[in-house]
């Protein structure tokens, strides 16, 4: 408890607030390497996974392409591209994007070609029936039915980054993890704990807005559904059975035995 007291009181403290090491500064520069990645990684895996949900081609290849990039270590394959390539310190943004890049394709991916799955066949058949083109029943039916599910990717992708840009400290860059990467050598873990501390209240900012955001995505039309259907149900679980009448009614009457 008492750890957890002292790195309260460091990020507390006035003096950690500005200078080139200061608290908003390693902020910001961890939330620029994951506004990169996402940004880089969005536009190959959603792009893929809207034209892989929408012709449903290479789903295999996809689904176990997505499966062995989840599987590759993060660590080790940056400390292989920062040596294979002999990036230097001013070009080490270079091996950690993509890593980031790699870390980040999977749950993109995934989410996009799902969510473009997920729209009711129905539905596309009546957009097609209408002459709308292919392109159109994409970004006018599909795109806004599966919204909800790319965010959700999205979410998923940031939350994977924003926890595992701290790696770029290990090759002299910026960002949250260089209060970790400096205070290790040293065994100042209390630092260590104020830069897992920041970590962690960024990636709950960053669900917070991205959950938010994934619930305003949902369709009018869907929502009007979802909030129906139970009053439906409840309204059939409260009848309440009504006596027999007419000829039956009267048939039973007639069997009654008379005192």
């Amino acid at each position: 408890m008492n750890a957890f007291l002292e790195a309260f009181a460091w990020i507390a403290d006035p003096a950690h607030w500005s200078g080139p090491d200061g608290i908003p500064t390693r902020v910001a520069e961890h939330l620029g390497y994951t506004g990169l990645t996402v940004l880089i990684a969005v536009l190959i895996a959603v792009t893929l996974g809207l034209y892989i949900g929408h012709t449903g081609r290479w789903r295999g290849i996809s689904i176990g392409a997505t499966g062995a990039l989840r599987a590759l270590p993060t660590l080790g394959l940056l400390t292989y591209l920062a040596i294979a390539f002999g990036f230097g310190i001013r070009l080490a943004l270079i091996p950690t994007v993509i890593v980031l890049v790699v870390l980040a394709i999977p749950p993109l991916l995934a989410g996009a070609y799902s969510g473009i799955e997920s729209v009711d066949p129905r539905t596309v058949d009546a957009a097609r029936s209408m002459g709308m083109t292919e392109w159109q029943i994409l970004w006018k039916v599909e795109v806004p039915l599966a919204l909800p599910l790319i965010i959700g990717g999205i979410r998923s992708a940031v939350l994977q980054v924003v926890a595992t840009a701290t790696v770029a400290a290990y090759i002299s860059l910026g960002g949250l993890g260089r209060y970790i990467i400096d205070a290790l050598p040293v065994r100042d873990y209390t630092k260590v704990l104020v830069g897992a501390l920041l970590v962690t209240l960024l990636a709950l900012v960053l669900e917070g807005i991205l959950i938010l955001i994934q619930r305003l995505t949902v369709p009018a039309g869907v929502r009007a559904i979802r909030t129906a259907a139970p009053l439906r149900t409840s309204r059939k679980s409260t009848r309440v059975p009504v006596a027999p009448t007419g000829t039956s009614g009267q048939m039973a009457k007639q069997h009654t035995p008379t005192q």
